[in-house]
């Protein structure tokens, strides 16, 4: 299965430039390497009568009733592999997926999928949630249930604890993503905020068995914060959340109600997530079966087909999107001045996630502003390209991936009257690359590893 092909990567520059076709390729096998499908059927397979999957072995003549719940912008193909390998052995399923990412399927056999917001919660979230949460409380010890997790799922599964609302959430939501918090700071709050999260899933589908298929858009893959853990044990605790807060400097601007459940669980009323060591995990396997590092990876074994010199900078990259660039373009000034750290024709990439922290009120995400960030400090370099995107497809709440900078983006866009600092300055980097035509837009993906930042070198 395809889930994108090199065109949907054609921008204004890549389409003509005599090395744009190989660049696209080499972005296409990236996430052709994190397809969700692909991703499954190699954690898991049906022998006869016995699945396999991971490191376990379940014997199906003594499981009653298989179930499937999930959410996630993988969700649907991720849904379609498991009921490809179950067939008939799958009972019922619940799946979320970020609008627009279900495709044309409502349904895969009897697997329901639902559509909801991100990353801004919605009631489309909460109604699904209460699904899952009711589907779960049917099962029996001698059940199986797979839970499918992947990026996005910690706004696309939402309930809000009893005294909160979906609209505090949605509050603080927004606050979050404006603050520059990291997604693990994010999420810690989440797991605090949510019936669902911080391995209270798991606690609910007790004592029925769980698998969760796992696709990371965390750095680095701790299970606990990809799509807020909710098959995973919590280590955090009310009072790191308070901590959060304060290092955020955002204490005044949490909805009340979430600030006194907050206190509450720092006092002991409210009574902290399941803990590692917990009995419920005890029968709770999960299961890695798509990072950020497969997709770095498929890209640079690619890039070294298509003749590229190649390196692995990191995939850990992390801290504000306008630093971070100032970090890329020096590596790209090295390169283009002393063919260092690699002769071209070179291809080198970060992998990672970024934030932004918003000053203004532009249109853009953080891998865009990583490429309009790196505009002037390009400027009049030969051959050298920055190509950012993310890997679902969605660049923060447009319909953007990323971008592509040249050495020849400022003089084009001086040419069209377009000044990349003040655009800059809003935040604005959607409409700056847009008339330029140098915006990716490959559309939904259908998964989610988090972000990629190629510097190429070209001979």
């Amino acid at each position: 299965m395809t889930i994108t092909g090199p065109e949907r990567f054609l921008t204004t520059t890549l389409s003509t430039k005599p090395w744009g076709q190989a660049v696209t390729r080499i972005l296409a096998a990236a996430l052709q390497a994190v397809e969700p499908q692909a991703a499954v059927n190699r954690h898991m397979r049906k022998e006869g009568r016995h699945l396999y999957i991971g490191d376990r072995v379940y014997d199906l003549d003594r499981i009653q009733r298989v179930f499937v719940v999930g959410a996630g912008k993988a969700g649907a193909p991720m849904a379609r592999a498991i009921a490809d390998i179950l067939g008939d052995h799958l009972h019922r399923g619940i799946v979320i997926v970020k609008e627009g990412y279900a495709g044309d399927s409502t349904s895969i056999g009897p697997i329901s999928i639902i559509e909801a917001g991100h990353p801004i919660p919605d009631e489309r979230g909460c109604q699904g949630a209460e699904q899952i949460i009711d589907l779960l409380k049917s099962t029996q010890e001698e059940d199986l249930v797979i839970c499918l997790i992947s990026g996005g799922g910690s706004a696309i599964l939402v309930s809000p604890m009893d005294g909160l609302t979906l609209t505090d959430l949605q509050d603080l939501t927004s606050t979050l993503l404006a603050s520059g918090a990291t997604i693990n700071q994010i999420n810690a709050l989440r797991k605090h905020l949510d019936r669902v999260k911080g391995g209270k899933l798991a606690k609910i589908a007790s004592p029925a068995p769980v698998v969760s298929l796992i696709l990371s858009d965390v750095v680095a893959d701790p299970l606990e914060y990809i799509a807020s853990g909710p098959t995973v044990p919590d280590p955090t605790s009310f009072s790191d959340v308070v901590k959060i807060l304060e290092q955020l400097d955002i204490l005044e601007q949490v909805p009340p109600a979430v600030l006194d459940h907050i206190r509450k669980g720092v006092q002991g009323e409210i009574p902290e997530n399941p803990k590692p060591g917990d009995p419920i995990f005890k029968h709770v396997h999960n299961v890695l079966v798509g990072s950020n590092l497969s997709a770095a990876n498929a890209a640079l074994q690619h890039a070294e087909l298509e003749g590229f010199h190649t390196l692995l900078l990191t995939t850990f990259l992390q801290g504000e999107a306008c630093q971070i660039s100032r970090v890329l373009t020096a590596i790209a000034r090295q390169l283009a001045s002393s063919n260092h750290p690699l002769p071209r024709p070179a291809c080198l990439l970060a992998g990672g996630e970024t934030t932004v922290t918003l000053k203004g009120d532009g249109k853009g995400g953080r891998n865009q502003e990583i490429a309009l960030a790196a505009v002037s400090d390009l400027a009049g370099l030969d051959d050298i390209a920055l190509v950012t995107f993310a890997t679902d497809g969605g660049d923060g709440p447009t319909d953007a991936a990323g971008a592509v900078v040249t050495g020849e983006t400022l003089l084009r866009a001086q040419q069209i009257e377009l000044n990349p600092l003040e655009f800059l300055s809003r935040n604005d980097s959607y409409n700056f690359f847009d008339p330029l035509g140098d915006l990716i837009k490959t559309g939904p993906t259908q998964t989610n590893v988090n972000d990629l930042a190629f510097i190429f070198g070209f001979e």
